[in-house]
């Protein structure tokens, strides 16, 4: 198995298809154990009694590791996720915060000049806007 760190280097660990996580952990990062946390195919194995068999772990498998904080720096942590950029007080004004009421001014402009230029739409036209209309109903009303 390949134990590879954060800092791209790799180990190479030799181990069974009867050993479990913890003792993997307790083989490579002895004293350390607590706070090593293994990675494999974007899952963290955390159940210590779980065999390598059994999470499907094979010859020439890579498996991530990641000290966790408090640990001395071999394999640094990653850093505590954090907002992008500076954030303003208030709502947060999304794309789909913003959509329901855009929709809703579309369909109410389409209403407008559908009762005052009613010579400019025709029966499909007109049959459209209520499908439209009957239909964004149904979803602001079954979401909310």
């Amino acid at each position: 198995i390949r134990l590879k760190f954060l800092n791209d280097t790799e180990e190479v660990a030799v181990a069974r298809p009867e050993d479990t996580v913890g003792v993997l952990k307790s083989k490579y990062f002895p004293g350390q154990e607590s706070q090593m946390k293994l990675i494999y195919r974007g899952q963290l194995l955390q159940d210590q009694a779980r065999t390598l068999r059994s999470l499907r772990i094979t010859d020439n498998c890579v498996i991530h590791c990641q000290r966790s904080r408090g640990g001395t720096a071999a394999a640094p942590a990653l850093p505590e996720p954090g907002p992008a950029g500076p954030t303003a007080p208030g709502l947060p004004l999304g794309g789909g915060t913003l959509m329901v009421p855009t929709v809703m001014v579309v369909l109410a402009l389409g209403w407008y000049f559908r009762i005052n230029y009613r010579q400019l739409f025709t029966a499909p036209a007109t049959v459209s806007l209520i499908g439209v209309t009957v239909l964004v109903t149904f979803l602001a009303f079954g979401v909310y």
